[in-house]
C-alpha cells in the first residue's frame, strides 16, 4: 500500500491541474511535480546514516515529493529510524490533499504549515533548522524589486530575482552541515548576471554533486505546458566540492537516461568571474574549446556588444509603423531574413521606423555594418545563437538606425564595424560548434549581451578574412559554415 501513496497523489494532481485556471498557477508560480520526476528526484539521495530523518518540502503541493520520497523510505531505501516532515504549501486548496496523502505514512511525523514560506523561513533571520534532506519543486514567479518578499529576502543575505531561487537560497540555509537538497528548478539561474549572487550562494555554502539535464523543454511538467528548460540538483549543504555527476534524458520517462562524472573545473570555470554554471553533456570538449585558435577576448579583437538600446514602450510616441519624414529605421529581428536585412516590412506587427529627435538621438547608431545577435529564440528552436550582418545598403542614404532591445550589437565604440569583420563575426557565432557551447551553459532562450563578452574569439585577422571568405560565398548553408568553421586557423 505504501509504495502506492505517490500513484494516490498523482492521480489528485492530474485531476486538479486541467480544473486549476491559469491565472491562479501564475499567480502562485506553482507547477506540481509528475509522478515520475518525483520519483526519480527521490532516487536521487546518497545513502544517508543519520536515524532521524528531518525532511523539508517547501511548496508541497499535494505532496508528491514528500510521498516519493517516504515510498523509498518503507520500501527500504533509507535506513532512518523515524522521518520527521515539515511541508509548507501557501494554496488553500492543496493542503487538504496534501495533509491526507502523508497522513497515510505510519511512524511519520508531519508539520504541515500553511502561508509563505519565505516570510516564515526569514522571520527571525536564516538558521540553520535542522533539516537533513530537502526535496523541493519552488514556486516560479518574478519577485519585484521593491517587494516585502525582496526586502525579507535582502534582510537575510539573500540577492535574487525569482521565488525559485529564494526557494533554494532559503532551504540551504535551513539545511544542517552534511544535510541534502534535490530541487527541480529552471535552468536560467546557471547564467546572466541577475542570478549571480544566487549563484555564488550556493556555491559558496554548497557542494553541487548531480545535475540532471532533460535534452526537451517540454516536459518535465507537460501537462501545465511549461515550456521552461528545468534541471534538478543535489546539492550536500557545506560539502567539500568534487566531482559532479551529470546525468541526461530525453523526457520525464528517464527511458534514456545515461549518466557520466565530469570534473567540477567543467562545471564552472575556474578563470570564469561571472561563475556560470555549466552542464556539459559528453565528457569530451567541444569543438569551440578544442579550437586553439579561438581563444581572444572581445577586447583583444577591438569589438564590444551591448543590447539594442531602444526600448520600444518606453519610446512609443516616437515610433512610426512606416517611414515617413524624420525618421530613421528601426531594426527588430523580423527584419533579419537569411539572405539580408529586409526593410521596411509592410503589415509587420512592430514599427518599422523611429523619429529622429532631441529625445531619441542618443539611442541611435550611425548607419553602417554590425553584427547583430537575436536576444530571444523561439520556444523549440533549433538554434540558439543566430546572427545576421547589418548592410548599410540596405537603408539607403539614412545617416542613423535605431536597434531595438531584443537584439544584442556587435560594434566599435557605437560606430559600426569593418565590413569582413561583421561578415566573419556573423559566421562564427552561426556556427554549430559556438550554438553547442552556448547551450552547455545557457539554460536561457535569451542569449543576453553579457553571455558574448564571456565567449571567446577567434582574432581579429582571423574573423576578417572569415568575413573576405563568405562575402565570396553568397548565402551560406550550415554545413559549408562548420566545414570552415573545421579548419579555422589562427
Amino acid at each position: 500500500m505504501m509504495l502506492q501513496q505517490l500513484d494516490i497523489a498523482d492521480s489528485v494532481r492530474r485531476k486538479l491541474s486541467p480544473e486549476t485556471t491559469p491565472e491562479h498557477k501564475a499567480d502562485l508560480g506553482q507547477f506540481m511535480t509528475p509522478a515520475s520526476v518525483a520519483r526519480f528526484m527521490a532516487s536521487m539521495f546518497p545513502p544517508s546514516t543519520v536515524k532521524t530523518c528531518r525532511l523539508l518540502d517547501a511548496g508541497a503541493g499535494v505532496g508528491s515529493l514528500s510521498c516519493a520520497f517516504l515510498d523509498r523510505w518503507t520500501a527500504g531505501g533509507f535506513g532512518f529510524k523515524s522521518v520527521e516532515v515539515t511541508a509548507f504549501e501557501i494554496d488553500d486548496k492543496l493542503r487538504g490533499h496534501l495533509a491526507r496523502h502523508l497522513s497515510a505514512y505510519p511512524h511519520v511525523t508531519t508539520h504541515i504549515i500553511a502561508g509563505d514560506y519565505i516570510e516564515q523561513a526569514t522571520d527571525n533571520g536564516l538558521q540553520d533548522r535542522g533539516y537533513t534532506h530537502v526535496i523541493l519543486n519552488p514556486p516560479y514567479k518574478k519577485i519585484h524589486s521593491k517587494s516585502a518578499q525582496r526586502l525579507a529576502l535582502r534582510s537575510v543575505g539573500i540577492e535574487t530575482v525569482n521565488l525559485y531561487s529564494a526557494f533554494v537560497a532559503l532551504a540551504v540555509g535551513e539545511t544542517t552541515l552534511g544535510g541534502q537538497i534535490v530541487a527541480i528548478i529552471p535552468r536560467s539561474f546557471c547564467n546572466g548576471p541577475y542570478y549571480r549572487p544566487f549563484r555564488d550562494f550556493i556555491l559558496e555554502r554548497t557542494a553541487i554533486r548531480h545535475i540532471h539535464l532533460f535534452a526537451s523543454r517540454k516536459t518535465a511538467f507537460r501537462d501545465d505546458k511549461v515550456l521552461q528548460e528545468n534541471i534538478i540538483l543535489l546539492l550536500e549543504r557545506g560539502g567539500e566540492q568534487g566531482p559532479v555527476m551529470v546525468s541526461t534524458s530525453t523526457d520525464d520517462s528517464f527511458s534514456d537516461l545515461t549518466t557520466q562524472e565530469h570534473p567540477f573545473a567543467h562545471i564552472v570555470h575556474p578563470d570564469d568571474t561571472e561563475r556560470f554554471i555549466h552542464v556539459p553533456t559528453t565528457t569530451e570538449k567541444s569543438a569551440v574549446e578544442l579550437l586553439p585558435a579561438v581563444h581572444y577576448s572581445l577586447a583583444d579583437i577591438g569589438v564590444q556588444v551591448s543590447t539594442g538600446p531602444v526600448v520600444d514602450f518606453r519610446l512609443k510616441a516616437h515610433l512610426r509603423d512606416m517611414p515617413e519624414d524624420g525618421s530613421v529605421p528601426l531594426i527588430y529581428p523580423a527584419h533579419l531574413q537569411k539572405a539580408g536585412t529586409v526593410w521596411p516590412v509592410e503589415g509587420l506587427k512592430k514599427p518599422n521606423a523611429i523619429m529622429c529627435n532631441a529625445e531619441t538621438e542618443k539611442w541611435l547608431y550611425p548607419n553602417g555594418f554590425y553584427c547583430v545577435v537575436r536576444r530571444f529564440s523561439s520556444k523549440e528552436e533549433k538554434r540558439r545563437v543566430v546572427a545576421s550582418v547589418i548592410d548599410p545598403s540596405s537603408f539607403g542614404a539614412y545617416e542613423v538606425l535605431g536597434y531595438e532591445n531584443h537584439l544584442n550589437l556587435y560594434h566599435e565604440n557605437k560606430h559600426g564595424l569593418p565590413a569582413e569583420l561583421a561578415r566573419g563575426l556573423a559566421v562564427f557565432l552561426n556556427s554549430t560548434a559556438v550554438d553547442d557551447y552556448f547551450r552547455s551553459f545557457s539554460g536561457h532562450t535569451q542569449v543576453n549581451a553579457t553571455d558574448l563578452r564571456l565567449l571567446k574569439y577567434p582574432s581579429r585577422d582571423a574573423l576578417i578574412e572569415l568575413g573576405k571568405w563568405a562575402g565570396l560565398q553568397g548565402v551560406l548553408t550550415q554545413e559549408q559554415i562548420d566545414a570552415k568553421m573545421g579548419s579555422l586557423i589562427a
